[in-house]
């Protein structure tokens, strides 16, 4: 979990201690009694070790005499629930509504800094290849099969390509054009799809070679939305980073990522080789 989300944690923890004490309950065994809890609950709310539920908050407020601050509480509860969201929540209706919560973050953001150094960046995906992307998560994550409406919805996000004051800063590792996502053919068009983003003004793509020498460690994948939220992915979940001094973190990996990226003629040439490995 982000620094951030157990730093919120912490400071609920704290709070809950307060409550605690402020009801005269001197010691956590006497709340867990009350409560019917474990003791060792107590501690580890207390202490950040563990994620309250919003029912925690309300009997603990209520025991407390403190039910006035329950929505407070709550709604801190959930914060700390949208800054780490496993895959397996987000996507249990399907992964449209994922897509489709992602929209206002894009219109909203003017600089995008993107690192993807093992498939293609969602935006620059061709139908094609979104649909095997979405197929492959249908099967991993085993949730309903939308991708049709899925591929519909991450198409939308391209149309901020051509719209307003933005500029798209995308690194993509060359293994990225080679990860063979729904066969050859789609792989050529993926490619080809590639080259001519490639002529938009608002668009830089870098593309980091794998004998480039290196800065800073490759990593996961992540997307900057201006200096305000970097999202990271895991196979099991999303973070959400807004934390200043961590965002700061990426700011500062995606600027060494930058020095080891080849642009222009020589990214063109690396998706030129690409293209030609799918041609055989």
């Amino acid at each position: 979990m982000s620094n951030q989300a157990q730093e919120v944690r912490e400071a609920l923890g704290a709070r809950l201690r307060a409550f605690r004490k402020d009801a005269g309950f001197t010691s956590g065994r006497a709340l867990a009694y009350a409560l019917g809890w474990p003791e060792s609950k107590i501690s580890r709310l207390e202490h950040g070790k563990q994620n309250a539920s919003e029912q925690d908050i309300k009997d603990w407020c209520e025991k407390t005499g403190q039910q006035e601050h329950v929505p407070d509480l709550v709604a801190t509860v959930r914060h700390i629930d949208e800054l780490w969201l496993d895959w397996r929540r987000q996507l249990k209706t399907g992964a449209e509504a994922r897509q489709k919560k992602a929209l206002p973050v894009y219109d909203r953001t003017r600089v995008f800094r993107i690192w993807q150094p093992n498939m293609i960046w969602g935006t620059f995906q061709t139908a094609d290849y979104a649909a095997a992307v979405f197929d492959q998560a249908v099967s991993f994550y085993e949730f309903p099969n939308d991708s049709e409406a899925a591929v519909a919805r991450r198409l939308e996000r391209q149309r901020y390509l051509y719209e307003g004051n933005r500029v798209y800063n995308v690194l993509l590792g060359e293994q990225a054009l080679y990860s063979n996502v729904g066969g050859k053919a789609v792989m050529r068009s993926q490619l080809d799809r590639l080259t001519a983003l490639m002529g938009l003004a608002r668009v830089s793509l870098g593309i980091v070679p794998k004998a480039a020498s290196t800065r800073v460690w490759l990593g996961h994948s992540f997307s900057m939305f201006d200096d305000k939220l970097v999202l990271v992915e895991t196979f099991s979940a999303e973070m959400s980073v807004t934390q200043p001094r961590e965002i700061d973190l990426y700011t500062k990996a995606f600027a060494l990522l930058k020095q080891s990226a080849v642009y222009g003629e020589p990214a063109r040439a690396l998706i030129r080789a690409a293209h030609a490995h799918f041609e055989h």
